[in-house]
């Protein structure tokens, strides 16, 4: 047979379209030309491929060989092609049979003794290939990250001579077992190591139990990056559901996924000086970025209004959606992008504006500019608003009881099952309809809130954001209806709006 067809699949985004790996032999002077928008990883294949087969002791044909990647408008990438081509090869120079590689889609990368190495993005290929019901081979090195989908029939092997055996049914390869989800615990930082600050905490519980986003302000050394640091624990777990997600894009970033820290949220904490492709993703592969990173979890920008503004302003979008979509003219990416995000800054550049432990020595002009670096339409993004004084030093000594994380999840997650009972996600999530149907508020409090409205000058996004806060802690304390004291704590949370 003169030509062969091997499945595989291509890498865009967290998704992974099929690709037909086409391999014909024909007449002529010896060749071997890949066609079907490779890059140059896929172009250098036919080096890999041949110094493969020839030391594997497989014949390499002497003809004119033609790859053909198909769909030819679909940009390929990365050396996972490099098995399915050699594959290909051999079943078109009859050294394998057709039958026994239409059952399997194929991914791996070739080292020149024939040996298997590692692809990158492995966990999006083999969930589509689950989805299409396709067995699949891939490297044993992947088998833990092939192990994350437990519908998945795959087997793994280390060297091309034992793929060849087990499609010859000499010696089958035996079946990668699931990897067990794991129920991860966070660091051992807790709530109670953090002295004072009890508006703070509370801000930060209302923050858990909705899935509010919470900017905190105060002169340095308050205890707002100890507070930031703390939220994980303070999150129910990770479902299955997510945990794939997050380790989805983990697959697929630069980065991997870090077995390490497996089955825990997200907790990332860019530098200021991170650029806005750093943080939304980007580059020539459209590689994810922090936000999405922080997919189901936590993303922590300290010192604030020192990134740049354009940086801070691609925050908006994904703040709203919970994805982000990266067009690039070659290739489109979208990827999730459902983050908390906490964000902390001081009242001014020196730091002590309003601190009675230290003069402030800036002027009222550098206190405006500084505090202007952040944009209103950012801020109404921002559920919660809350200040952190500088903590004093009888404070520092008291070594009275405090309420362990521990204590404060509990209410976090019996607050969280409502929620879950009442439309299935958390509160900052709830559309405009869900809000007037959950959110209703008694005549005297609607009245209440406009008037806030009308001193505060807020917008109407805000308008929708203090009713949802005013549902989580109604919540907290398990009423089924918010009242006066839900909704005036709410509009306390909104006071920095304007004047930040």
């Amino acid at each position: 047979m003169a030509l062969a067809k091997v499945r595989s699949r291509a890498a865009v985004g967290i998704s992974a379209p099929p690709v037909v790996v086409e391999v014909h032999l024909s007449r002529g002077l010896p060749s071997f030309s890949i066609v079907g928008l490779p890059e140059t990883a896929v172009k250098e294949s036919k080096d890999r491929v041949r110094s493969a087969l020839l030391n594997s002791q497989f014949e390499f044909p002497p003809r004119r060989i033609t790859v053909n990647l198909a769909p030819a408008d679909l940009p390929k990438e990365g050396a996972r092609y490099d098995l399915a081509i050699a594959l290909g090869i051999l079943c078109a120079s009859g050294q394998i049979k057709q039958d026994s590689l239409d059952q399997y889609e194929i991914i791996g990368e070739l080292g020149l003794d024939g040996s298997l190495r590692a692809c990158h993005g492995i966990a999006p290929f083999v969930l589509a290939a689950s989805k299409a019901e396709h067995r699949l081979i891939l490297p044993q090195a992947n088998a833990a990250e092939a192990g994350l989908i437990k519908t998945a029939h795959c087997v793994g092997a280390d060297h091309l001579l034992a793929v060849c055996a087990h499609l010859q049914d000499c010696r089958p390869l035996a079946r990668i077992t699931p990897r067990p989800y794991i129920d991860a615990t966070t660091n051992d930082a807790d709530l109670s190591e953090v002295h004072g600050q009890f508006h703070a905490k509370r801000a930060l519980e209302v923050a858990a139990a909705g899935g509010h986003n919470l900017i905190m302000i105060g002169p340095p050394g308050s205890g707002k990056t100890m507070l930031a640091a703390r939220l994980l624990k303070l999150l129910p777990p990770l479902t299955e559901d997510e945990m794939l997600e997050t380790a989805m894009i983990s697959s697929v970033s630069n980065q991997g996924i870090d077995w390490q820290h497996w089955g825990r949220r997200p907790y990332r904490h860019p530098h200021h000086t991170s650029s806005a492709v750093a943080l939304v993703g980007g580059g020539s592969l459209a590689k994810p970025g922090e936000i999405s990173l922080a997919h189901n979890g936590v993303l922590f920008l300290d010192e604030l209004p020192e990134f740049d503004r354009k940086v801070l302003e691609v925050l908006r979008e994904p703040l709203e959606s919970g994805s982000i979509s990266i067009s690039r003219a070659a290739r489109q990416a979208q990827y999730p992008a459902r983050f908390q995000l906490i964000a902390a800054m001081n009242p001014c550049p020196c730091g002590h504006h309003g601190d009675n432990n230290a003069a402030c020595r800036c002027s009222p002009d550098q206190i405006n500019r500084y505090r202007a670096r952040i944009s209103g339409p950012l801020l109404d993004r921002i559920d919660l608003h809350v200040e952190v004084p500088a903590v004093l030093v009888k404070e520092l000594h008291n070594r009275g009881a405090a309420e362990s994380s521990r204590e404060v999840a509990k209410r976090i997650a019996a607050a969280r099952l409502l929620q879950t009972q009442r439309c299935n996600k958390t509160n900052q999530a709830l559309s405009e309809k869900e809000i007037r149907q959950y959110c209703a508020l008694r005549d005297e409090d609607a009245e209440r809130l406009q008037q806030a409205m009308t001193q505060l000058k807020l917008s109407a996004r805000a308008y929708h954001r203090i009713l949802k806060v005013a549902r989580t802690i109604a919540d907290l304390a398990g009423n089924e209806h918010i009242t006066s004291p839900h909704l005036h704590e709410a509009i306390n949370y909104r006071r920095l709006d304007r004047s930040v």
